[in-house]
């Protein structure tokens, strides 16, 4: 078994719970990658109210942080593995709610974001936290390369064999059929982790101290900041680009088509920034790969057409890559260098996250202004220009951060960046 995988993996060391770590991962993608980007078409469908859609979404933005505060807390107090669990079981959850609800689910939308963002939450902190004990410095390049393997895989074929089933089934007995794949994922999902070591926590949950260190700590200040308006744009671009898509070309297939070139891209992008983009040219590589995000919006503004979109989807596959590779590796030396980063680094996470989703509930709640004063149609591209910005901006505030002596480059293959695939 062992040189089995030696055969495989290459000569690194891995234990049973690395693997079933991996694997959970693994099935979290497809089932996500399978289903996520169809929900909203799904609710769009049926309500064919933007508003709905950024309800849905607000919903999401609004559980998950308040989750990941629970989650923190019960971290420190119970076995993280149970938290996980937790996660998947509300991913779950929410894909057997969806096809409960049917074709009445846009009239629970707000009920849907809620349990998928409790989902998110959960899911989010507890793996976070495992990677970092189940992996030692030798395994983690090796555990965060092939989770970003297994991530893209996802990407790649999830979206493009979603659209391909619906478009061939007759009303809505496509997204029956995805969900329902996606809920047998994540029950497999909760089965591997009962194989998981049970991990026991220690210490006291403070991540209030953790908010206040950014008034001493303008390094960790402007991280948060920055991420903040990383959110700005994700929380919009999160479902309107994928509404564009399909009013479109009126073709969920078209729509796994558009994810397949983004995820395409973004799989090889990432593999040469990591690669490439060294300690030296991170503040450089964020500038170039923000202000590339921001530009590429205004292809489809221009003209907003199926070749232009997958057009589109390929720059931003590029782009993507170029800044978050530094940024991601750029947050994680900050965090390494704060106070008690080692103790504290679950409420380091939840602070982080709980910037990064204030950002998105700022940006959908501009977006929920402007449709009720104007028009969408109207009001929609102008809303995209503002908060599209979001990811540009994010240099400004990185460009300044410095450090008292040389850091360690980290390698962050597509973890968490690729499991975010629908933050165009």
């Amino acid at each position: 078994m062992k040189k089995g995988l030696n055969a495989v993996l290459g000569e690194v060391e891995v234990n049973r719970d690395l693997i079933l770590l991996l694997s959970i991962g693994g099935l979290y993608a497809l089932g996500i990658f399978l289903s996520n980007t169809f929900v909203n078409i799904y609710l769009w469908k049926q309500s064919g109210e933007y508003v709905a859609i950024a309800l849905y979404n607000l919903s999401i933005y609004i559980m998950q942080p308040l989750t990941f505060i629970l989650a923190g807390r019960w971290a420190k107090r119970m076995d993280r593995v149970i938290v996980l669990r937790l996660g998947v079981i509300f991913l779950s959850l929410f894909f057997l709610t969806v096809l409960f609800f049917g074709e009445q689910a846009a009239s629970y939308k707000i009920v849907l974001g809620s349990v998928l963002g409790i989902g998110y939450g959960f899911y989010w902190l507890a793996f976070n936290v495992l990677t970092f004990e189940i992996t030692e410095p030798d395994t983690r390049d090796f555990f965060n390369g092939f989770l970003g393997l297994l991530q893209s895989f996802g990407g790649m074929v999830g979206p493009i064999l979603a659209g391909f089933i619906i478009s061939r089934l007759t009303s809505n007995t496509g997204y029956t059929v995805i969900f329902t794949i996606s809920l047998s994922l994540f029950v497999l999902a909760v089965v591997c982790s009962f194989f998981l070591k049970r991990r026991s926590a220690k210490g006291d949950f403070t991540f209030r101290r953790i908010i206040h260190e950014r008034k001493r700590d303008q390094n960790w200040n402007k991280i948060l900041y920055a991420h903040t308006f990383q959110g700005l744009r994700e929380g919009t671009f999160l479902f309107v680009i994928s509404i564009w898509v399909f009013i479109t070309t009126q073709s969920e297939l078209a729509l796994g088509t558009f994810n397949l070139v983004y995820s395409g891209f973004a799989f090889l992008f990432y593999y040469l920034a990591t690669r490439f983009i060294k300690p030296k040219r991170r503040k450089g590589s964020i500038f170039v790969g923000g202000l590339t995000l921001y530009l590429s919006l205004y292809l489809i503004l221009i003209h907003l057409s199926y070749p232009t979109l997958l057009i589109y989807a390929a720059i931003i596959g590029i782009a993507y890559p170029i800044l978050f590779v530094p940024y991601i590796s750029l947050t994680y030396d900050v965090i390494g260098k704060a106070w008690h980063a080692g103790e504290m680094r679950i409420e380091y996470i939840v602070v982080r996250e709980l910037f990064l989703n204030l950002g998105r509930v700022l940006s959908i709640a501009i977006f929920l202004t402007g449709v009720h004063f104007f028009s969408p149609e109207t009001i929609i591209p102008y809303i995209l220009m503002l908060v599209g910005a979001g990811h540009f901006v994010i240099y400004f505030f990185i460009k300044d951060v410095t450090f008292t002596s040389d850091t360690r480059e980290e390698s962050v293959f597509v973890k968490n960046k690729l499991a975010d695939n629908d933050n165009r």
